[in-house]
């Protein structure tokens, strides 16, 4: 049974450095005998149908192929189209009221304790504010990412300690659960 996914690779095309064109991703993916690759935006997403294998063993199957492809690690996380759904239908904003910008998922690789979470004091960040999902985190951030406070707490490596965690803004987890439906 062939099962339609989404990789996101972090922290590629950034500020210059850990170049993977996409033309060459999508080559690559192809040689690794998946269909029907496509990549969406520069920063990290391609779409691929697979017939073998899991979610934990795509993502390290790209992550080796790159390594040895382009000569830098590069983290790779590997969900199917059901897991992007779930998360977009469940998300704790009200997503069809903001702007895109204002609304980010971060994807972690597996389960985040709520507890590594708790002692961050949302009310003195308001209006900005989070909620843990599964294996997620959705951030409201109204003046964008780039201002965004609450991001810079969230994003402290004691917080993701033994996690790859990735973010994508809202346009994006919408085209992602898109492409992996089609």
């Amino acid at each position: 049974m062939t099962t339609t996914y989404a990789a996101l690779l972090r922290g590629i095309n950034v500020g210059g450095s850990r170049k993977v064109p996409m033309a060459d991703l999508r080559a690559l993916m192809t040689g690794l005998g998946h269909d029907g690759v496509r990549t969406y935006l520069q920063s990290g997403q391609a779409v691929f149908a697979a017939d073998h294998g899991d979610e934990e063993s795509l993502a390290a199957e790209l992550a080796s192929a790159i390594e040895k492809h382009f000569g830098f690690a590069v983290d790779v996380m590997v969900r199917d189209h059901a897991y992007l759904k779930a998360i977009a239908d469940n998300c704790p904003f009200p997503a069809a009221e903001l702007e895109p910008k204002q609304l980010h998922v971060t994807y972690f690789s597996a389960p985040v304790d709520a507890e590594r979470f708790a002692e961050i004091d949302q009310a003195a960040y308001l209006p900005e504010a989070f909620r843990l999902g599964d294996r997620a985190l959705y951030l409201y951030a109204p003046n964008g990412l780039g201002r965004s406070k609450l991001a810079e707490i969230l994003s402290r490596p004691r917080l993701n300690r033994g996690l790859i965690a990735t973010s994508r803004n809202w346009n994006t987890v919408v085209k992602l659960v898109e492409m992996t439906g089609d």
